[in-house]
């Protein structure tokens, strides 16, 4: 063989390599058209289209009609079940031998009546590995079954995967064959791919990338595809490449097998279900042949659907479990979102998806939190880890931030408590890694900790679709696993979109039907409930009010009368009980000191006083005036008005349901009413209120009632709103009269502030942010609260309290947000600091009104308390009934510090508790917790923001 040049010219010794592997170049005397060799149609194919998902002992038995390579099936989200029958041919004897099945949409080989592989172009996996070497006494027949879901790894968009689905797409089968597989030519490809990748990542100036390319050009000169003998020399080639190792101080990289299935997202849930067993079979095949491959995967609900829907593969992945190669990470039920969930309903996830690893797995999660795809992160999620059992998170998608990068990958986060957890962001800023060089070196240099932290995570494998990883990136990482010029030692490989709306109209409506289920199912327990409450206290039929807050409260009800008509009541309830209330027709109009008074000037404005506070509407429904009476503080900005629906155009860059862009608060309009259309409604008394209409655009249309009740610290907006818009921002705006460089705003079990302010770019980045129950503006001395019953878009911008209400983006659910809503929020001036004033109880009574209940005869005579607390600072949030309870004698109390400050508490109890003990947020107890009991009472501290759990022991029933 004649001896290499001396000088080698760097753009045609690349090239060359690349047409040596190209897939689309001389393939007929290049490696890449060796990889396959001898082939032969299949021996029979079969099919019939359902529009359900059967299962497989249901399918086999349906009518299989003749079909052929080419053919189209479909429409998006039917099934195609494929019956393929094959004869292997006696000359492949000691080959490996593949089924080589292209389609579109998602495939699923089933084997023996077991599914065994998942089939996808999209996810590269187009062949199925009938043997790795055909033996002798080998059987030569068999059939197969292919089911192929109609809809790709992410959905069926119409032009662009996140536009809504097209309803008449159809499939195709291109290709279904029995081949020969040449693993050889794979191994060689896949070592000349990473030295490709190692030439053009390192660059010209580096020595190493030289070494690579020249290795490369040596392997080619050597190689003979049409003769397999030339193939050990260059693999000999390629070995002593790989084989120089790295030095100690490289950087290491840990990576992370990743098969990311959204629950629900561009597809429904029942497609999930198929997409866990299509990913995860794989997955478990990948195990088999590669023993040192570790697969982890989170969200139980996720694995609880594949148990019940694929037995004999949850089975193998219990095995698997047991052998330490699949491993349950994450410890929640679902990945869920960061932001809209309540701080219970965080804890309910954790509660859940723990104890349901500790059922199926032997143990819970207590290595990390998984959650890559989520846009946003409570502050509260640290304590939350904490009282779950967990110190460390890993997530990715600060990487999305369009206006400031994040400074760090590896660091420490500290919640609002301060609880500490370890923190990892992947520098390669993606969860869909595949394992190339240009890849590994992406996530070296884009590391924000280097010299403090020398390790990073690296996750690989399809996702969001599901997919997973494949053998060839599994091959890819063997073979840099610790190479000189590249990172080396590790490989672990590891495995949200429903409540945001940012999902399909087929989930959207599937989520709307479990919700409608859920409230069938509470309102069924809510009279249970009620009958039990009232058990053995005799009293007068009537009604029975229910208060499921932790203070006493005297508000304005609306009780039901006979033949379906309402009557006003003053009622007031205790803490966590309820209260006796005699039939509407026997109840006396009680008028307090300060009634409602409601006055219409001729102009057409309004005025609401309930002696609290003094509410003036312009003609059109406009706030003009908010004053605090026994102060005269005017709420309002002077020449402002409040109340002011402002219109945006909303058009983001591309993520349509999902951003929402800072241009768009350039096209603010305000929504302007007409004149005259104000009028009263309530007259007064007890309740006082004015109603108006507002066209908001041809299209779309407001009704809203202002209402102020007796007694009351807030004035409330009713608002009902017919929707039928195309990418247009509708929010409400209120101009105070505050000036402060901070707003606050609640967040789980807590809040946070945020500047008003913008004076650097990560201050002009939260130009909208999230919010749950309450924003506030306050300086010393006086403040404005806004609260809401159901919204989570807010911003406060110099002195300007704005709430998200609608928007109206069209993919990937073309309908989203179109239609009637009903919703309430509500205005507060307060003196004094927000938590002096009360504006937390205040939301939460917005959110959780007073429940009027027919009481069952006998009705209690007298009214009750469960609990009830000593400080305004402390919050029973959640009283439920313990996971594991014998005989129902066990509840759960969750509390918060709601103010900020270090506070001690007194619970007062009226049930029979045995014993009281502190436990975890997986109800565990803890050992040095037990509380002494003093006269019905416990004695709780708290440190700012902090999370208690309490388990109570109820007494027996005598006998």
């Amino acid at each position: 063989m004649a001896a290499a040049p001396a000088l080698k010219h760097w753009r045609t010794t690349l090239e060359r390599v690349e047409k040596f592997v190209s897939p689309l170049y001389f393939t007929d005397c290049n490696l890449r058209g060796r990889l396959f060799g001898a082939s032969c149609p299949v021996a029979a194919l079969s099919s019939f289209l359902t529009p359900d998902r059967l299962p497989y002992q249901e399918a086999v038995q349906r009518d299989f009609r003749p079909a052929q390579v080419g053919c189209s099936f479909g429409p998006t989200w039917w099934t195609c079940w494929f019956r393929v029958e094959l004869t292997i041919p006696e000359a492949w004897v000691g080959q490996e031998v593949h089924l080589c099945w292209e389609s579109d949409g998602e495939g699923l080989v089933w084997r023996d009546g077991e599914p065994v592989q998942g089939l996808t172009k999209e996810g590269e996996k187009t062949s199925y590995v009938l043997t790795d070497r055909l033996g002798e006494r080998d059987p030569r027949s068999l059939t197969l079954y292919v089911e192929v879901a109609c809809n790709g790894l992410l959905g069926a968009g119409k032009g662009s995967i996140i536009a809504a689905p097209d309803p008449e797409k159809m499939f195709q089968l291109s290709r279904a064959e029995l081949a020969v597989f040449h693993r050889d030519v794979h191994m060689l490809l896949v070592d000349l791919e990473l030295l490709l990748g190692i030439a053009k990542g390192l660059g010209k100036d580096n020595q190493r990338s030289f070494q690579a390319l020249y290795t490369a050009n040596q392997m080619v000169n050597v190689c003979d595809p049409a003769q397999p003998e030339t193939f050990p020399v260059a693999q000999a080639l390629a070995s002593r490449f790989f084989g120089q190792r790295g030095g100690e101080s490289q950087h290491t990289i840990h990576a992370t097998g990743h098969c990311h299935i959204d629950t629900a997202w561009l597809w429904p849930f029942e497609e999930t279900m198929r997409k866990c067993a299509r990913s995860w079979v794989t997955a478990l095949q990948l195990m088999e042949r590669n023993p040192e491959f570790i697969f982890a995967c989170s969200q139980a609900q996720q694995l609880e659907w594949v148990k019940n829907r694929y037995p004999g593969l949850y089975s193998r992945l219990q095995e698997f479990a047991r052998r330490g190669q699949f491993v349950p990470v994450g410890g929640t039920w679902v990945e869920m979102d960061g932001n809209l969930p309540s701080g219970e309903a965080m804890v309910r996830q954790f509660l859940q998806g723990q104890n349901f690893f500790l059922q199926e797995f032997g143990k819970m999660c207590s290595e990390q939190f998984w959650l890559p795809d989520t846009f946003g992160y409570s502050a509260q999620l640290p304590q939350i880890m904490h009282g779950c059992g967990i110190r460390r998170f890993l997530t990715q998608k600060l990487s999305w931030n369009l206006v400031n990068s994040f400074p760090h990958h590896t660091f420490f986060w500290e919640g609002l408590d301060g609880s500490r957890v370890l923190v990892h962001f992947p520098p390669g800023d993606s969860y869909g890694m595949q394992g190339s060089v240009e890849e590994v070196l992406k996530t070296v240099a884009n590391n924000r900790d280097k010299g403090r932290a020398n390790h990073s995570a690296f996750l690989f494998g399809f996702g969001d679709g599901g997919g997973g990883p494949t053998q060839t990136m599994l091959d890819r990482l063997k073979r840099l696993s610790n190479t000189d010029g590249l990172p080396r030692l590790l490989l672990l490989n590891q495995f949200h979109d429903v409540v945001t709306g940012s999902c399909i109209q087929i989930v959207a409506g599937e989520a709307m039907c479990h919700y409608e289920d859920i409230r069938s199912h509470g309102n069924t327990l809510l009279s249970t409930a009620a009958a039990a409450l009232c058990a053995g206290e005799p009293g007068p039929e009537g009604l029975l009010i229910v208060n499921t807050l932790p203070w006493k409260r005297t508000e304005v009800m609306a009780l039901p009368k006979p033949g379906g008509a309402h009557s006003l009541a003053l009622v007031t309830v205790p803490s966590m009980g309820y209260a006796p209330v005699p039939p509407p027709t026997s109840l006396q109009p009680l008028l307090p000191q300060q009634p409602v008074f409601v006055l219409q000037e001729t102009d057409g404005s309004v005025t609401l006083d309930n002696g609290i506070i003094r509410v003036k509407l312009d003609p059109t429904g406009r706030l003009t005036s908010l004053v605090l009476v026994a102060s005269g503080r005017e709420a309002i900005a002077e020449g402002a008005v409040g109340n002011q629906f402002v219109l945006f155009d909303d058009v983001p860059l591309y993520w349509d349901a999902w951003d929402v862009m800072d241009y768009h608060l350039e096209t603010r309009k305000p929504v302007l009413g007409q004149a005259g259309t104000l009028a009263v409604g309530t007259e007064g008394g007890l309740r006082g209120s004015a109603w108006f209409l507002l066209q908001i655009s041809p299209n779309s249309r407001l009704s809203q009632e202002v209402v102020l009740d007796v007694g009351c610290p807030y004035v409330r907006f009713h608002t009902e709103v017919h929707w039928h818009e195309a990418h247009k921002f509708l929010k409400v705006e209120f101009p105070a009269r505050v000036r402060s460089s901070q707003a606050t705003y609640e967040i789980q079990f807590g809040h946070l502030q945020r500047p008003t302010h913008y004076n650097t770019s990560w201050d002009w980045a939260r130009f909208e942010v999230w919010a749950h129950r309450w924003m506030d503006l306050s300086e010393q001395g006086f403040g404005l609260a806004l609260l809401n019953d159901c919204k989570y878009g807010a911003s406060v911008q110099g002195s300007i309290l704005s709430l998200s209400l609608l928007r109206a983006p069209k993919a990937p659910d073309a309908t989203a947000d179109m239609g009637r809503h009903e919703f309430t929020y509500a205005l507060m001036p307060h003196k004094g600091s927000f938590q002096d004033a009360g504006v937390i109880q205040a939301a939460y009574s917005l959110n959780f009104p007073l429940l009027a209940l027919p009481a069952p005869s006998p009705a209690p005579a007298t009214s009750w308390s469960a609990f009830s607390l000593s400080s305004p600072a402390v919050v029973l949030e959640t009283v439920k009934q313990a996971e594991s309870s014998p005989q129902r004698r066990s509840l759960v109390l969750r509390l918060y510090e709601a103010h900020g400050s270090h506070v001690d508490c007194w619970l007062h109890l009226s049930l029979p508790v045995q014993e009281a003990i502190l436990c975890d947020l997986l109800e565990r107890p803890d050992p040095a917790g037990h509380l002494p009991l003093r006269d019905s009472r416990l004695k709780l501290t708290f440190s700012p923001f902090q999370v208690l759990s309490l388990l109570l022991v109820l007494q027996p029933p005598p006998h």
